[in-house]
């Protein structure tokens, strides 16, 4: 027609001939099955390349979990140190307060460590 309207001469519902919709679907599979390789290409790709830096990533976090872990450790039993010989100096009870806050700061270190760790549970 003259109007732009197209007209029903051997097409179907949608205004497309039933050869110009099959063809159609064809390309869309087509299309489909490209896109969906070329996907899978990059994911692979992305995968190998973050397998060398997620090594990397990992070893790094695992570093900082020990350091975060011995650090509370040495934090309690410098802690407790500090305490005992506080308490040494103000009784006048000179080894005895150093002793037992060190060894108290050493348990509660050690239970620091297996609650950040996971070992023990949180209370």
């Amino acid at each position: 027609m003259t109007d732009g309207t197209p007209d029903n001469d051997g097409k179907s519902g949608g205004g497309l001939p039933a050869h110009d919709e099959a063809a159609l679907s064809a390309r869309l599979g087509s299309l489909d099955q490209k896109l969906s390789k070329i996907q899978d290409d990059r994911k692979f790709q992305t995968d190998q390349s973050e397998t060398g830096s997620g090594n990397a990533q990992s070893r790094a976090s695992a570093m900082a979990v020990g350091l975060r872990l011995s650090s509370e450790l040495v934090a309690g039993v410098v802690v407790g140190t500090i305490l005992g010989w506080g308490f040494d100096r103000l009784l006048s009870t000179s080894p005895w307060g150093l002793i037992v806050f060190m060894l108290l700061g050493f348990v509660a270190g050690v239970m620091n460590v297996m609650r950040s760790a996971g070992v023990a549970p949180k209370s």
